[in-house]
């Protein structure tokens, strides 16, 4: 059956900001003006229907990034509200990694917030379009300019407004339209179905009309002959605008920004009418890039085109208690039909396409085909997870991974029962698979099961998961600290291997040299040949380290190295592979052993907004954890106290918090790097 909707009207969006911006309440007006939903769910009342899972509802927070499709002015909407706790960012990053473009969503008082920071620069990193969305104008302390110059003073971004507030806090009662000159009141008797388009207010006029210059200004600077004819004084039309605001968006030139309180019903239908006329469709991004198998420098390309090589990333993992493992993919380019055969590339193996679902949250639909452009669940894959590349047989490409934050945080678990502990050693491999943010592993010296994620709020969902879903009543002991090492001066070394393993005799002699890299770094190894070296002989060898660096000398994972291979002796015809990548392994033990490790402790970001009348409070609670203070900065009645701190003086940080504000200060966290203990 061929395609019902032209790819030019498909818009695959996320829905990105801080916690408790408004990104769920938004998302369900959303769905409730395009006619999805025919009652509106509310977050608070735990009945949103983007929020599935009952830790959702009972928090208020969004844990799982949920993905439905629904019509606005006869464009298919595939829309995804991601997390805004740092805890889940992980959500945030593999969604954004497959959409086409995203609305930044921010809290009128708040503004731009340490997790606004974080999917902002994720959504930098991918390059995706996008637009802004000033949400809670309704809130005491609420201001649309200060939002505007924080996006200016912390992202560098473009920011220019397309709509402004008529109003602010118990004063905010519209909207007003910069490109039509009109205001917007919403009839709450109705949910804000219905407004009413008319004359701007004479208090507001003057303000309406110097916003308009400016906008008119920024548009015009994007475009060469409406900027000659603005010069000329010549009159631009609408259409002209929004064609060049379009064209801005998708080129990531400037940031359209529009208001509103989604909580309030109000501004939510131009939001998504600018979805519609900003954000790009599939189409509109020309080419997706990826790598050819057989040579990872040689790149490859491939078109958002149904009659062009099948090519999809799988982006996310679900295991559903009545399908099994779900894989979610987004197909680049091609069609895909069930009963057909596909390549899993980074795996190298073939899968069967038995079923194709579009998912709506927790609900699914069954499709015989799926095409460019479309974000579809593949259920009963057996080689297929988070961040492999699906492409047809005979024409395979390679899209680059995602790359996910790493665990910080550890904590041990058993079991109740021993007949139980198989059965969580199996649930646990589910719940990794699901999020690679999630690790296990069992610690041989203490005989000890060890979950490790990237914060308290992570582990305690699994172990919640754990005892609902799966009906597995567990244990688990207090949160600690998930350290690293690195070394602490460079050394060279030289390692020989010779041997003979399942009949085969391997042989290589390998030097390096090694040494502290960065801070932040990660892993560097660089390759120092002076000749040609087999591909498959190299690839085992940045395998050999990278297996070597996983376990320091004083048991912990190694971080911030950099190891430079040297090729003096290989001799091509007498080293192996499998000889390589243990002749490095060998050489990265004992150079860290012989050099001395030093340890690194997780430093996070922390950013408290509290009252002033309790400012010193905190600020001297926060350097009795060994913190150290960035900065402070005034906000209306309240000071935003920004700082440094190791992990491992903050569990439990927020019954503190409460304790010296009276309930009235809150924090953020985010992993910042490590840093020498």
């Amino acid at each position: 059956m061929p395609r019902q909707i032209s790819i030019s009207k498909y818009r695959n969006i996320g829905v990105m900001a801080h916690i408790d911006a408004g990104k769920t309440t938004t998302t369900e007006r959303m769905l409730f003006y395009s006619g999805f939903l025919h009652k509106i769910g509310e977050v608070d009342d735990g009945t949103a229907f983007m929020d599935y899972m009952e830790q959702e509802r009972e928090r208020g927070i969004t844990i799982t990034s949920a993905a439905t499709p629904f019509e606005w002015n006869k464009h298919n909407i595939n829309i995804i509200d991601t997390p805004g706790h740092v805890d889940f960012t992980a959500e945030v990053q593999r969604s954004l990694r497959v959409l086409d473009g995203a609305v930044a969503l921010f809290c009128g008082v708040g503004g731009v917030e340490p997790q606004s920071e974080t999917v902002w620069r994720q959504a930098d990193t991918y390059k995706v379009p996008r637009i802004a969305y000033v949400n809670k104008m309704d809130r005491m302390g609420a201001n649309f300019d200060r939002v505007l110059e924080m996006m200016i003073e912390r992202f560098g971004a473009n920011p220019v407004a397309i709509e402004v507030p008529i109003g602010a806090s118990d004063e905010f009662e519209g909207i007003i339209d910069l490109l039509e000159m009109k205001a917007l009141y919403y009839n709450q008797d109705d949910n804000g179905v219905t407004f009413n388009k008319v004359e701007i207010p004479e208090k507001y006029v003057n303000m309406a009309i110097d916003y308009r210059n400016k906008m008119v200004e920024s548009i015009v600077e994007l475009d060469e002959n409406l900027m000659e004819r603005y010069l000329e004084e010549e009159d631009i039309s609408i259409d002209e605008l929004k064609s060049a605001i379009r064209k801005g968006v998708i080129e990531n030139k400037i940031i359209p920004v529009f208001c509103g309180s989604s909580l309030k019903n109000i501004g939510v239908q131009p939001l998504l009418d600018a979805i519609v006329d900003y954000l790009p469709s599939p189409g509109d991004l020309k080419e997706f890039k990826g790598f050819d198998i057989e040579d990872e420098t040689k790149q490859l390309v491939r078109v958002a085109r149904d009659n062009a090589p099948f090519s999809a990333l799988a982006f996310k993992t679900l295991i559903d208690p009545f399908v099994g493992k779900l894989i979610f993919i987004r197909i680049y380019s091609g069609t895909l039909k069930v009963g057909s055969s596909i390549l899993n590339v980074s795996e190298g193996k073939k899968e069967k396409v038995l079923k194709i679902l579009k998912m709506q949250s927790d609900r699914r639909e069954e499709y015989q085909e799926a095409y460019s452009g479309d974000i579809v669940a593949i259920p009963s894959l057996r080689f297929t997870k988070t961040g492999d590349t699906l492409s047809d047989v005979k024409n395979p490409i390679l899209y680059e991974k995602i790359d996910f934050s790493k665990p910080v945080i550890n904590q041990a678990i058993e079991a109740k029962t021993l007949a139980d502990q198989d059965k969580l050693l199996i649930v646990l491999g589910k719940l990794a698979e699901e999020d690679p943010t999630f690790k296990y592993q069992f610690d041989d010296e203490n005989g000890q099961l060890i979950i490790s994620g990237v914060g308290e709020l992570h582990l305690e969902i699994i172990t919640d998961r754990l005892k609902r879903e799966f009906q597995l009543p567990v244990r688990v002991g207090k949160p600690s600290v998930s350290y690293r090492e690195t070394l602490s001066s460079e050394i060279a070394k030289k390692s020989q291997f010779e041997n003979q393993i399942a009949g085969k005799d391997q042989y290589a002699i390998v030097n390096i040299i090694i040494r502290p890299a960065k801070q932040g770094k990660g892993i560097i190894i660089n390759d120092k040949f002076t000749e040609k070296i087999d591909t498959e002989y190299q690839k085992m060898l940045h395998t050999g380290i990278i297996e070597a660096l996983n376990i320091g000398p004083e048991g912990y994972q190694m971080e911030d190295i950099e190891v430079d291979i040297l090729n003096s002796e290989y001799k091509k015809d007498l080293f192996t592979p499998m000889g390589g990548k243990i002749a490095a392994s060998i050489a990265v033990k004992e150079a860290c052993r012989e050099a001395g490790t030093v340890l690194l402790e997780p430093i996070f970001d922390i950013e408290i907004t509290t009252p002033n009348e309790y400012m010193g409070d905190v600020i001297s609670d926060i350097n009795s954890r060994n913190g150290r203070i960035e900065g402070v900065e005034q906000s209306e009645n309240l000071q935003i106290i920004s700082a440094k701190a190791p992990l491992s003086q903050m569990f439990g940080y927020v019954t503190n918090l409460r304790s010296v504000s009276q309930g009235r200060a809150s924090y953020s966290m985010i992993f910042s790097h490590y840093e020498k203990v």
